[in-house]
């Protein structure tokens, strides 16, 4: 009991200390960060070029000249150029409900949806006439929504806008702001990534091979599926349907069991967006 609550007012601490690091910018830096570790030395080449070229975005207040910039730029200009880049929020996940179907087609009509614009972001950077501005920003916006796409609150929910509607406690850590979806996009994330061996490495081609087969669809469902029948239990028991009115709480035992699954999907999120990237510049 001393070493899990000495654990968690760790995590708390670390987590007030660094904010510039919550709330998803650790995250998608780390899957950035596996991307260009497992790319091909001519992509990672071509990719640096590209944002070194990032001013063409013209959004100085958004930086994107390196992956990790890049890998935060969409959630940036949405918050800095609101009138410029408001109409892409619903790009940033996919509303499929955890007690209906998992229907992709009617969850991502006209494009609206993460993963439908994660293949969108591959063609354009494909497409040999693809303006400069819209090829820099189609690879920020393809770094960003892969990891947005394995997220699992950013697939399934419940009339609660991802969990974001769900108060929440991490451990003995919480504040009014905090709530489920707010977890599993910072705190969760942050202690999944540095609790075991760094995530940040060349993997084997059969390590890699098995976390990166599939299309996003198959990626969109797996994430879906961790929301329904592992996120929202973790923090509304056996009614996973039954939008808590009350504070749910993550104990010590249920953040344990969640690391695992979170730091797998950090993983998977990275080397997927390896094979997306040489795809991507394979010409």
């Amino acid at each position: 009991m001393i070493r899990a609550l000495t654990t968690t007012l760790a995590a708390v601490a670390a987590f007030a200390a660094t904010p510039a690091l919550a709330y998803g910018q650790f995250g998608h830096n780390t899957i950035a960060q596996i991307a260009m570790a497992n790319v091909s030395p001519a992509t990672a080449a071509k990719v640096r070029v590209l944002l070194a070229r990032s001013s063409a975005l013209a959004t100085p207040q958004c930086p994107a000249g390196t992956v990790e910039d890049a890998s935060v730029w969409a959630d940036c200009v949405r918050a800095k150029y609101p009138l410029r880049f408001g109409y892409a929020s619903s790009w940033h996940y996919q509303t499929l409900d955890i007690c209906g179907t998992f229907d992709l087609k009617a969850a991502c009509r006209d494009g609206n949806c993460v993963s439908a614009q994660v293949d969108r972001d591959v063609k354009l950077l494909q497409a040999k006439d693809t303006p400069l501005p819209e090829r820099v920003q189609a690879l920020a916006l393809l770094i960003h929504f892969t990891g947005d796409m394995h997220m699992p609150l950013h697939s399934g929910s419940h009339n609660d806008s991802g969990g974001n509607a769900v108060k929440a406690a991490y451990g003995i850590y919480a504040p009014d702001r905090l709530n489920l979806h707010g977890i599993w996009d910072g705190q969760l994330a942050e202690r999944a990534i540095t609790d075991g061996p760094n995530l940040v490495r060349r993997y084997t081609a059969t390590e890699a091979a098995p976390l990166q087969a599939g299309t996003t669809e198959d990626w969109s469902r797996e994430s879906y599926d961790i929301a329904r029948t592992i996120a929202y239990p973790s923090a509304t028991g056996d009614k996973p349907c039954v939008t808590p009115t009350a504070r749910v709480t993550l104990d010590e035992a249920t953040i344990a069991r969640l690391v695992p699954v979170q730091r797998l999907q950090v993983q998977r999120a990275g080397l997927r967006l390896a094979r997306l990237l040489d795809e991507a510049f394979a010409g």
